[in-house]
């Protein structure tokens, strides 16, 4: 089967490319399939025209036309449309039903209701686009808003099967009216395989407790009270953020570190390339990931998360969305209820001072990933909705 993967954007340095659709289209390549990723690389200019193979995937970045008002994106729908039906595809698979992407979905949804395509269009959603979701927190016009919530909306019912990443995404489709049996639920995944667990660094003192993350999952307020909480008890350990905000929110966030009087036990490490987060999480004696009950994280699949428990790290997450189906409770990890901060800060302590529930979280957090959340198991859904 041919499979042409359409991108809102690049592959850096937004994820949802390099983390979800680069190595799903690995699997389907594993699996005999022919893919190839198109994409418009605005987030990446340095990337426009530029063609290679990854693993057996053709990569294709289109060339950037220049920044004409309206016709500039005219140019960027036309150019991803042509380079995926020169594939002479039997699936067009869209990520995100917005912006570019979902452009090139409605041109072809069209196109085959005109009966001049019958190629198969699936439509991915990984995150929830409109109110309530990212038109709340990226800094869009009102027209670009209205837009998008539209958007969002028409690709979600205008496909042939809709892929989503998560179960309240699952059920905002329904609502939309779509059919269950044109829904297809694919979280996000893993890919790093591996046989053993991860080697961690050997047990040393202080204990470190990691935060991985981009800050916008959680109040900054939260977040610090979590870790004053933590040092409060056991003053004598480390704690490590991993991570920059999408507008600056490390800066709000190490002013309030630093005004809690906490600066000399917190190790801001600040962004690191997908190579140095193993060493990260190898340190890691327990992370946390404060997650606070929201419409966005309702509905993201984090990638974060994924990275940690395939890791083999013992997390401490809130108990919201997804979370609840890659972490099993006092077994792979501990989940607290939203908001319950005195909660959250319990069970970091006793972790802290079980090494024992520590390694066994740990490990079972990554068997857990291995066997149910690899893309290599994960590929057969997406199989089925390109039928």
């Amino acid at each position: 089967m041919k499979i042409a993967m359409i991108g809102p954007f690049g592959l850096h340095p937004k994820g949802t490319m390099s983390v979800r659709a680069l190595p799903l289209a690995h699997a389907l390549h594993e699996n005999g399939h022919s893919v190839c990723l198109i994409l418009p690389p605005w987030s990446y200019p340095d990337d426009s025209g530029r063609v290679f193979t990854d693993d057996g995937v053709t990569v294709i970045n289109i060339a950037l036309p220049r920044r004409f008002p309206v016709v500039y994106h005219l140019l960027v729908t036309w150019r991803l449309l042509r380079a995926a039906l020169a594939q002479q595809p039997d699936v067009v698979h869209c990520f995100k039903p917005k912006a570019y992407a979902g452009l090139v979905g409605m041109v072809i949804w069209i196109g085959k209701r005109l009966g001049l395509s019958r190629v198969r269009l699936a439509m991915d959603s990984d995150d929830w686009e409109g109110y309530g979701g990212w038109n709340d927190i990226e800094r869009y016009s009102r027209m670009q808003k209205a837009f998008f919530a539209w958007q969002e909306r028409w690709g979600l019912t205008h496909a042939d099967a809709v892929i989503v990443a998560s179960r309240t995404l699952q059920s905002l489709v329904w609502s939309m009216g779509m059919s269950p049996t044109r829904t297809y639920y694919v979280p996000n995944g893993t890919a790093v395989q591996t046989e053993t667990l991860p080697t961690r660094r050997p047990q040393a003192s202080p204990l470190t407790v990691l935060l991985y993350t981009r800050f916008f999952e959680f109040t900054v307020e939260r977040a610090v009270a979590i870790i004053a909480g933590i040092l409060q008890k056991r003053p004598q350990i480390q704690v490590v953020i991993v991570g920059a905000g999408l507008f600056g929110e490390e800066k709000q966030f190490l002013a309030q570190i630093q005004a809690a009087g906490l600066t000399q036990k917190v190790t801001y490490a600040g962004w690191r390339d997908q190579a140095e987060l193993p060493h990260y999480f190898a340190s890691a004696d327990v992370a946390i990931y404060p997650f606070d009950d929201t419409l966005v994280n309702r509905a993201k699949c984090a990638v974060k998360l994924i990275d940690l428990l395939a890791a083999g790290v013992a997390v401490v997450a809130d108990r919201v969305g997804q979370n609840a189906e890659y972490i099993e409770h006092g077994v792979s990890g501990i989940l607290v209820e939203p908001g319950d901060t005195d909660g959250f800060i319990a069970w970091v302590v006793r972790l802290l001072d079980d090494e024992a529930m520590r390694r066994s979280l740990a490990e079972n957090a990554w068997r857990r990933m291995q066997e149910k959340y690899t893309w290599r198991h994960l590929v057969a859904t997406v199989e089925d909705a390109y039928q």
